[in-house]
């Protein structure tokens, strides 16, 4: 784990310490808790997205030249209609 420090507000604090109390747990796993929670739930940044996404274009060869038009038809072809 890494140390770090942040600074809370007296009401922040308070409430915090309150749970930490009623819950037994001491603040820093709340805390580490609630950092979790809030990762797990963020929209992603698209600008950050379509910069992960324009990293492969162009990474891969394949002997179908129009696979990008034509995707849905080589999946069809692959797996049989219907399937």
């Amino acid at each position: 784990m890494i140390r770090t420090q942040v600074q809370l507000t007296n009401d922040q604090y308070e409430a915090l310490r309150e749970i930490s109390r009623a819950s037994e747990e001491s603040m820093a796993a709340i805390i580490r808790r609630a950092i979790d929670q809030l990762l797990l739930t963020r929209k992603p940044d698209r600008t950050a997205l379509y910069r992960q996404a324009s990293m492969i274009v162009g990474k891969y060869n394949t002997k179908f030249p129009d696979i990008s038009v034509e995707h849905d038809r080589y999946l069809e072809e692959a797996y049989g209609e219907g399937s």
